[in-house]
């Protein structure tokens, strides 16, 4: 059984007020509405052509690319946005990789060092959201964790697709709303994949 620490098995959840302050600059136009479309394998090679343009971008400075979200489970249901874990050593001098990020047409929209550091970009087509964490950020491992399960566990797979429909549709009139909605389904799947994985440390 592999074990997490509870930094990892402990998920944080930000704030509207903390939201709203991380802002910089326009939010993407896809912020203003939430379109659930069925899984389209196209998506796999638009992180392939992503990952090999940010290698080619920050060389050395990388230290592991994932492709993360619900774009990256084969078969789920998502909102056609690539979303994209980029690990650098720290996070805090934007001067080392934001100025290069910005030469190949990403835009910083998001800046929350209360949450272990996380920068967040979007393509200049706004159909990838780069998130740039330190190295020690455990954020990353979670999302590791929850593609990975969600790729082997239709029940869950399916649990969370649906869920994401009906959010959707209930958050239409406020789609600021959607992302903090699915915090209980996403809180319950890591509670199934804690309980296989195991944890250490208080609860």
């Amino acid at each position: 059984m592999t074990e997490y620490p509870p930094e990892v098995t402990q998920r944080f959840h930000g704030s509207p007020e903390q939201m709203a302050t991380a802002l910089v600059g326009e939010p993407p136009r896809s912020w203003k509405s939430i379109v659930i479309e069925d899984y389209d394998p196209a998506w796999a090679d638009r992180f392939a052509a992503a990952n090999s343009t940010l290698h080619n971008a920050l060389g050395d400075l990388i230290i592991d690319v994932e492709h993360v979200g619900s774009t990256s489970v084969p078969g789920l249901a998502a909102k056609p946005t690539i979303d994209i874990d980029l690990i650098i050593a720290d996070t805090a001098d934007e001067s080392r990789y934001i100025p290069t990020l910005e030469r190949i047409g990403y835009r910083l929209i998001l800046r929350e060092p209360w949450w272990h550091g996380h920068r967040m970009l979007v393509s200049s087509t706004e159909d990838i959201n780069l998130h740039v964490w330190p190295q020690t950020a455990p954020e990353p491992v979670r999302h590791r964790l929850f593609r990975d399960w969600l790729r082997s566990h239709p029940e869950d797979r399916e649990l969370y697709a649906s869920t994401k429909r009906r959010l959707a549709r209930d958050t239409a009139h406020h789609p600021s709303d959607y992302s903090l909605a699915k915090n209980d389904v996403i809180d319950a799947i890591l509670a199934r994949i804690f309980a296989v994985t195991g944890e250490v440390g208080p609860a």
